[in-house]
């Protein structure tokens, strides 16, 4: 949500819109934008919407979404690529991969 929150209103309806338009049909049979995963056997998904990604899980007709990610981020690698990393982790990460980013431009 922090990373939704940041932006622009009327960007933030663009990006909720997909992901509200989902019906169960939809996750029943996955396809483009919308794909499925499974990690320590639980069933998730993921669907693109401009450039970020939602990552969510599906109980009866209720999404719970864990991560909104901007499609560029070390968060959004780490996931697609199902590195075993804690959710602790991404947040260090992410901070420490920004600061050595930064420390780059002095």
């Amino acid at each position: 949500m922090h990373e939704l929150n940041r932006l622009d209103q009327l960007l933030q309806l663009d990006l909720v819109e997909p992901i509200s338009a989902l019906k169960p049909s939809d996750l029943a049979q996955p396809r483009e934008p919308l794909g499925r995963f499974h990690r320590a056997g639980k069933e998730f998904y993921r669907l693109r919407a401009g450039d970020f990604r939602f990552y969510f899980d599906a109980f009866g007709e209720a999404l719970h979404v864990h991560y909104i990610l901007h499609k560029n981020s070390l968060e959004d690698f780490l996931l697609r690529n199902k590195l075993p990393v804690s959710e602790q982790q991404l947040v260090e990460q992410h901070s420490k991969f920004w600061k050595y980013l930064e420390s780059l431009t002095k």
